[in-house]
Order: C-alpha cells, then sequence, then structure tokens
C-alpha cells in the first residue's frame, strides 16, 4: 500500500503546529497520535487515511515513513528538529517552520481533532502503555506490521 504522502506531511505539520505550546510533544507522542489518527479513521469510516505502515518495536509504534518524510520536511526547511531535555529525558521535538494549509475535510478533522485532544498531553511513557493495550498492538507481534483490520476487534473483550 503506497502512503498519501501530502496528506501525511499536512498531518505531521497540523499536529505539530496545534501542538506548538506542549513541552511533551517529541516523536514518540507525535508517531503514537498519528497511528490512532490512522486507525481510528479506519475504524470509523472504513477508509484509509494516510495508508501509513505502522510497526510495533520495543519502543512503542513506529510509522514506516515517518523518518524519509521529516527528513525531507528538515531539507526543505519546512520543520526542524531539537533535541530537548524533558525532565530526566530528552526527547526529539519537531517545531514547524511554515503555517501549515489545512486541507482536511470535516470527517477527516473530528478524527484528527479528537486524537490531538484526548492524546497529546501525556507524555511518551504513559501514551506507549495506552497504545500497548490498543487491540490491534495487542495482537502483533514484535517487529511485525500492525493489521488495520485489528481495529474492528477493539471492544471485543
Amino acid at each position: 500500500m503506497k502512503i498519501n504522502e501530502e496528506k501525511y506531511i499536512n498531518l505531521i505539520m497540523y499536529i505539530l503546529f496545534k501542538c506548538l505550546n506542549k513541552p511533551n510533544l517529541g516523536k514518540t507522542v507525535l508517531c503514537t497520535v498519528m497511528y490512532f489518527i490512522d486507525f481510528n479513521y479506519y475504524e470509523t469510516y472504513g477508509e484509509f487515511f494516510t495508508k501509513e505502515t505502522y510497526i510495533k518495536s520495543k519502543r512503542g509504534i513506529k510509522p514506516k515513513h515517518f523518518r524519509k518524510i521529516t527528513e525531507q520536511l528538515i531539507a526543505k526547511k519546512q520543520l526542524f528538529l531539537r533535541k530537548e531535555p524533558y525532565y530526566n529525558r530528552t526527547i526529539h521535538k519537531y517545531y514547524p517552520t511554515v503555517i501549515p494549509t489545512s486541507t482536511f475535510s470535516k470527517k477527516e478533522l473530528v478524527v484528527i481533532n479528537s486524537c490531538i485532544n484526548s492524546l497529546t498531553d501525556s507524555n511518551a511513557s504513559t501514551i506507549t502503555k495506552y497504545a500497548w493495550k490498543d487491540k490491534p498492538l495487542k495482537k502483533t507481534k514484535l517487529n511485525d506490521e500492525i493489521n488495520y483490520e485489528d481495529v474492528f476487534l477493539r471492544g471485543n473483550e
């Protein structure tokens, strides 16, 4: 499945811009929020949002194309990365250098903003623990791709 790169970039920029003043929003939180947006959208509408492939890793959720896309945005000077202290850790914090142009539909914004509002106040440890309880993640073996279809197992416990 080929990702929708334009939508993917818009999503990263939108989340970062909306959460500009949140000191906890490092790479782990950002990637986890993106996972929930993609999977919640698929669960709600039966359609893919960014078509990103997510991998279950020891540290949580790893979007397959995240590094490549963020490196492109940094090279274009639309984003910059700074390693910052966050309590007793160092987080990778991304900053948009341009104001994003939201091309999202109303139904897309409902899912995006819902995930932003409910998840972006968490730190990396808290959001990772929360994500590990999600059915698609629970069902996936370490280092395997997380199956979008597994969202339909949510609530069946």
